[in-house]
């Protein structure tokens, strides 16, 4: 790297030991930027005895603060009472840009309201979809858009979560840039002899939610397990619903067709994908859908839903789009059997270099770096511009949101008057010139 050596800030609800796309995706980004020669700390809530300060692969040191969780790994959402702990965090580590992730996490709107308050470039990235007219989606986006008002740049994982994160939060289309999702190829590899010959095997992994489509799931097995007898399924991963699915494969005596794994870990998905000749996504919202793109690695025919940013994911030619109903679905599923049957279907190895050259993290991370370097180019707004801006928001809104911002500035002096930021150590750090290694202490 040639460019200017940024101290970031990652901060997320949704971390390691925890999995999911958003943990993966902090993880790979945080590395690959550490080996671009940035400094990189992550902050996120404590994970049982997890608390205080650990370090993960390439010296990438993580802060799990001890704040309370009380829904799916979301913190209590305060406002205020993290600000002390992040604040020094911040001084410590002498952040330059601040790099929140995820709607859905209260830790993260926290952290890139207390960045703005202290002057530090702040950064968001949305990897989801809302809606707009339930109760749940209209306080959500309204407090999303507080949040979002004084952000210097958000960053959307698809087109599809760029118009909707533009729509909800009321920002410019020019400040929010596409960045997808990667995968990291050489851990999801092909491996054709590990499926079975004279089998096609569905493969299914993903959380067993509404919200991942389990109800058309659960419609689809018992038609394509009538229709084809040489077709069966396994399917990883845990959730409310696979109560339905055990049902579904006891009332339609498919016990020896309809695998249930139970949770998986990241470590364990590769194993699982290679033993499949089709992977099935039947979600009903999905901003990016990372799994689809493992599978393709790993060699599998792609069968999903049409839906969010799924088409915009991979060509065509590689994937076969449904509509969310089981109807739609099944036919398919019927197709790609038959093409397995045909024995038409891509070259696994193929499909895993396409993949390759489309998706890698390093290619992310020199995005993201362009980002970084036109948030600090940028001019950084004063605490009048910020007024200014929470009060465009509407006659109602603005006012409140103005005091809440008021409330967040008086909290924040009084911190700073109680420790003073000379009191707080800055953390050395030893860069080696040869390898541009940057050694955090």
């Amino acid at each position: 790297m040639g460019g200017r050596r940024y101290n970031i800030c990652m901060v997320s609800c949704f971390f390691h030991p925890n999995m999911g796309g958003v943990e993966n995706h902090i993880y790979q980004l945080s590395q690959c930027l550490l080996a671009r020669g940035h400094k990189v700390v992550v902050i996120t809530h404590a994970y049982g005895n997890r608390i205080g300060v650990r370090y993960l692969t390439s010296m990438l040191k993580v802060y799990y603060l001890p704040v309370h969780v009380f829904f799916k790994q979301c913190t209590v959402p305060t406002m205020f009472t993290t600000l002390p702990m992040i604040r020094d965090i911040c001084i410590r580590e002498q952040v330059d840009i601040l790099h929140g992730h995820g709607a859905f996490s209260p830790l993260c709107h926290e952290a890139l309201l207390h960045a703005r308050t202290m002057g530090i470039r702040a950064v968001f990235t949305d990897h989801s979809l809302f809606g707009f007219a339930d109760y749940s989606s209209i306080n959500s986006n309204k407090f999303l858009e507080f949040v979002l008002t004084d952000v210097d740049h958000a960053i959307c994982v698809s087109y599809t979560s760029k118009e909707n994160t533009v729509l909800r939060a009321k920002l410019p289309p020019d400040l929010v840039s596409v960045i997808p999702n990667a995968v990291d190829t050489s851990c999801f590899t092909p491996d054709p002899s590990k499926r079975t010959p004279g089998r096609v095997t569905i493969v299914v992994i993903s959380r067993l939610v509404y919200r991942k489509g389990m109800d058309l799931l659960a419609g689809v097995i018992p038609i394509i397990c009538k229709r084809h007898s040489h077709v069966d399924f396994l399917i990883g991963g845990d959730g409310n619903y696979r109560v339905l699915l055990e049902q579904i494969r006891e009332q339609h005596d498919l016990m020896d067709r309809v695998t249930l794994l139970g949770g998986l870990d990241h470590s364990q998905v590769r194993d699982v994908l290679v033993q499949g000749d089709i992977f099935l996504n039947t979600s009903l919202t999905e901003a990016f859908c990372i799994a689809i793109v493992e599978a393709v690695s790993c060699g599998l025919q792609v069968i999903s839903t049409k839906v969010g940013g799924v088409p915009e994911v991979l060509p065509n030619d590689m994937i076969c789009m449904a509509e969310p109903n089981v109807s739609s679905l099944a036919e398919a599923l019927h197709e790609a059997i038959e093409v397995q049957r045909s024995g038409q279907q891509l070259d696994a190895w193929e499909s895993h270099q396409r993949v390759t050259d489309m998706y890698n993290w390093y290619d992310i991370a020199e995005r993201t770096e362009k980002v970084y370097d036109r948030v600090i180019m940028s001019a950084n707004r004063t605490y009048v511009d910020q007024i200014y801006k929470h009060y465009s928001r509407g006659p109602v809104a603005g006012i409140v949101y103005v005091a809440l911002l008021t409330l967040l500035q008086l909290v924040y002096t009084l911190v700073a008057w109680i420790r003073p930021a000379k009191g707080v150590d800055v953390v050395p750090d030893v860069i080696d010139d040869k390898n541009d290694d940057v050694i955090q202490r």
